[in-house]
């Protein structure tokens, strides 16, 4: 699902000139983190591409959650596969089958659809803390991420509607047409950024770089590390085995921030204090090393009990603490 990039970046572009003398993303990071390292998942989405080639297409759909049409009509959404992502499974026999996004995953307080599941509720996103250990063999399949959505800067974000209530300003200014698989997709993210969260999650959608290290910071304070999955090559799925090298990131509170589906980077991120960060080392049966990052959520009492990560795992909410890989475009900020 491609958005025609034509009427985004004339709009965009004008907005940019307007906005030159403004504070560089970047330049804001480094004056509010001096000593802390932007991630890949970030530094790879710092510049729009058609600030060089403006025949460039932005897809929405793509990315950790990618979206795209059946045969006979309809939508089928996944986590994994062509569009990035990462799916797992516990290491069942038979064909593999991808886990479904209807909901979308990271938002805990949305049930399950028959659709998530498939006929193989093994394959998930999700597994159990105590499978964390070297020598534990898990079958994924990390992909490298496709959603192209690059950073705008704040003061351009920021005259940009993003409200439910203005969503026809919105289509009009990205010449998107009403009653889309674009309109939906757009509405779909707008409206999961203004729902509210579950108890003692603190949520916000950051629509700039300098919004989500102002929200992130505000959080934790300015002596954070911020980190991302790192996959240096696609690969199909297959075993890997977590490595030696399993390393708890400090405190048991992070900000997560999850890349969602737009015509620029807008991230989902929440803060809990009951959530540990893990940087896991994985080596693939073919060789291929992967630094991933995991999250453990120790409390998920508040979750919804239909949620995917209970249907999958077998467990209720609250009993134990149920983890997830990310994909390689989202974030995680913890303090050193």
């Amino acid at each position: 699902m491609q958005y025609r990039l034509l009427p985004i970046f004339t709009f965009l572009n004008l907005a940019l000139v307007a906005t030159h003398a403004a504070l560089p993303p970047e330049v804001y990071w480094k004056s509010v983190l001096p000593t802390t390292p932007m991630p890949k998942a970030i530094t790879d989405i710092l510049y729009p591409d058609w600030v060089e080639e403006k025949s460039t297409s932005v897809n929405v759909g793509k990315g950790g959650v990618n979206v795209h049409a059946k045969k006979g009509g309809g939508t089928n959404v996944n986590v994994g596969g062509k569009g990035g992502g990462v799916s797992v499974s516990t290491g069942h026999k038979g064909k593999p089958v991808y886990v479904s996004v209807g909901p979308n995953p990271f938002i805990y307080k949305y049930a399950a659809t028959e659709t998530q599941l498939h006929d193989d509720p093994n394959v998930a996103i999700f597994f159990l803390e105590k499978d964390l250990r070297p020598g534990t063999k898990l079958a994924l399949h990390f992909t490298r991420s496709y959603n192209q959505a690059t950073f705008l800067p704040r003061q351009v974000a920021d005259s940009i509607p993003f409200s439910s209530n203005k969503v026809d300003d919105i289509f009009a200014k990205f010449s998107v047409k009403p009653g889309s698989e674009e309109a939906q997709i757009m509405k779909n993210t707008i409206s999961e950024c203004e729902e509210g969260g579950i108890k003692g999650e603190e949520k916000y959608c950051a629509t700039s770089l300098e919004s989500m290290v102002d929200f992130s910071t505000s959080k934790l304070g300015k002596n954070v590390e911020v980190v991302s999955t790192e996959v240096d090559k696609e690969t199909g799925l297959q075993k890997y085995t977590v490595a030696p090298g399993v390393k708890k990131l400090a405190g048991d509170k992070a900000v997560v921030c999850h890349k969602q589906n737009y015509p620029y980077a807008v991230f989902y991120c929440h803060k809990t204090e009951t959530t540990r960060a893990y940087s896991v080392p994985l080596e693939g049966a073919n060789g291929i090393r992967v630094k991933a990052v995991a999250v453990c959520h120790t409390d998920t009492s508040e979750w919804n009990p239909k949620h995917l990560a209970f249907q999958v795992l077998k467990v209720k909410p609250g009993t134990v603490p149920v983890c997830h890989f990310l994909p390689e475009d989202h974030v995680v900020w913890v303090p050193k």
